[in-house]
């Protein structure tokens, strides 16, 4: 019998033991959780340009929703419930979206009634009471305004207003620069703003009787001449004579370029920051000759590209293929799973790898936009590729998502979006908002005329296909999420065929840990690579 009583006691021993080791790990995992949660947290606070993108946000309050979603007994749940609705909370000041304040006040008072005796309890209260006492602020602050808007026509507007702070708020937009880039037959010039305002455009007629040359004006409203910005930017292309900026009225700055002469002109806005556009092409002023030479130059870089290029060629002849890494600088661009992994070093190493292999096994010339760690604008990426007439644009970034199991490679080409996960893409690599991208749909059939669609959507179809193909035969779990398109900043105004390829998941931790393995980029690359090749040969076939 006492065999039997020894047994039992020994068996309910280590029942206990097995218990209180469960009850260790489980409050040891939810402190280690809810640690790993404030690293994010950290570092989404130390990186400005993360603190733009809502999926970056959402990453980090996932991370604090798991510490009480684990174990809503755990002493160290309400901290977690509590950091979630502090982020909801500052997430609701970037995106003003009435559902994000919704959700902080709602984790706010889910603490107060599921913790009375937690010190997060008085936390979450004042918490409540700053959210609606700014609300309640903004509320008053509205009809103020209302108010304000029935007495206009008999008050005299103002060019400033006050801030809660009684100070003057400045609501005029400053010119701060202009920049261009060309080539014989195309030039881009760039306004840059400090805030988004409307404009108007002109195109004003030759007239010799005043010794006028044909002119094209743009007339920002409600703006004034920065201080440091030239008022006469010499140009001297064979478009162009020259583009200056001058106070037109007090509350208008007209830009006016001198043309020598072009054929057709667009003109369009980017946000985030604020700047207007204008893509001029045309043939040079002694115009006949220029016309039949580039029109040679691009009947001859056709035949290339469709024919191949052998390796005896001279390297003037070859085909130019531009290569884009995304991001760069101060510009991070996404945040891997894994620690210090950030977007803008992944693709750069990925395009150093791809523009090796284009010249040694395709021998085309390569450009790169950037080959360091520098930033560019989206607009001067597109510019180098045109000035430089370059046969192919290729931009290469990593994907992301708040839901970190997705994962899957998609090519982009520039068109119309079609979903809402297509405008949400465009979105983050624009670094604007998806309202943004909405409102530049309305005016991109305009922009896209003359455009390379068909070319860009056929080369988007052969890289997607055969990188996914590829990386089939030496990797598990490879999705192909299809040929995508979307309106895409970098790929505005391309006057070749033009691709953005986002290149795996880069907030998937399988594909993350993949994009930064030398091996899977060389395989990546050499799948980019069959579908250039299989490019050029359907190239071939049509012509």
């Amino acid at each position: 019998m006492w065999h039997k009583e020894f047994i039992k006691t020994c068996l309910l021993v280590i029942w206990v033991i097995a218990i209180l080791q469960i009850c260790v790990s489980c409050a040891v995992t939810a402190k280690n959780r809810y640690f790993k949660a404030e690293a994010c947290y950290y570092e989404l606070r130390r990186n400005i340009g993360s603190q733009k993108y809502r999926y970056d946000w959402l990453r980090c309050i996932k991370k604090f929703q798991d510490v009480y979603k684990q174990d809503p007994s755990d002493p160290w749940a309400p901290a977690g419930m509590y950091m979630s609705g502090k982020l909801y909370g500052e997430l609701y000041k970037q995106s003003h979206r009435k559902s994000d304040k919704h959700e902080a006040i709602d984790i706010f008072r889910r603490i107060i009634k599921r913790y009375p005796k937690s010190r997060y309890r008085a936390k979450a209260a004042a918490a409540i009471r700053t959210i609606e006492t700014k609300v309640s602020k903004s509320r008053k602050s509205k009809k103020v305004t209302q108010a304000s808007k029935t007495k206009k026509k008999y008050a005299p507007a103002k060019p400033q207003t006050k801030s809660s702070t009684g100070k003057a708020v400045d609501k005029t937009t400053t010119v701060t620069g202009l920049r261009y880039w060309s080539n014989p037959t195309y030039t881009r010039v760039v306004i840059d703003a400090n805030r988004e305002t409307s404009f108007t455009h002109r195109l004003l007629k030759k007239d010799p009787a005043i010794n006028k040359p044909q002119r094209l004006y743009v007339d920002l409203k409600n703006s004034i001449r920065g201080e440091n910005i030239e008022k006469f930017t010499p140009i001297n292309d064979n478009l162009l004579r020259d583009v200056r900026a001058g106070q037109y009225k007090p509350n208008v700055v007209r830009v006016v370029v001198d043309i020598k002469s072009i054929e057709t002109y667009k003109i369009f806005s980017l946000k985030h920051p604020f700047r207007v556009v204008l893509d001029m092409s045309g043939n040079a002023i002694d115009a006949w000759s220029a016309a039949r030479n580039q029109k040679k130059a691009t009947a001859t870089n056709s035949k290339k590209l469709a024919k191949g290029v052998s390796a005896k060629q001279p390297q003037l002849d070859r085909p130019l293929i531009v290569v884009d890494p995304g991001h760069g600088g101060h510009d991070f661009g996404s945040s891997g799973y894994l620690k210090k992994v950030y977007e803008k070093d992944v693709v750069l190493h990925i395009a150093r790898r791809l523009a090796k292999k284009i010249q040694k096994k395709l021998q085309y010339k390569v450009l790169m936009t950037r080959n360091s760690d520098c930033y560019l604008t989206l607009e001067e990426r597109t510019a180098i590729a045109n000035t430089k007439n370059a046969d192919l644009f290729i931009s290469i970034h990593t994907n992301d998502s708040g839901n970190q199991s997705t994962y899957g490679i998609e090519t982009y080409s520039l068109n119309l979006a079609t979903d809402n996960a297509e405008i949400t893409v465009a979105a983050r690599e624009n670094a604007t908002s998806t309202k943004n991208i909405s409102d530049l749909q309305t005016i991109l059939t305009d922009i896209m005329q003359n455009t390379k669609i068909n070319e860009s959507s056929l080369l988007a179809s052969y890289i997607q296909d055969a990188s996914c193909n590829y990386l089939r035969r030496r990797y598990t779990h490879i999705k192909n999420k299809g040929v995508k398109k979307a309106p895409f900043y970098v790929l505005l105004g391309a006057r070749m065929p033009a691709i953005l390829i986002e290149a795996s998941f880069i907030s998937n931790p399988r594909e993350c840990k993949r994009l930064t393995s030398a091996r899977y980029q060389e395989h990546l690359c050499e799948g980019i690579l069959n579908g250039i090749r299989k490019y050029v040969e359907k190239s071939r076939s049509s012509s």
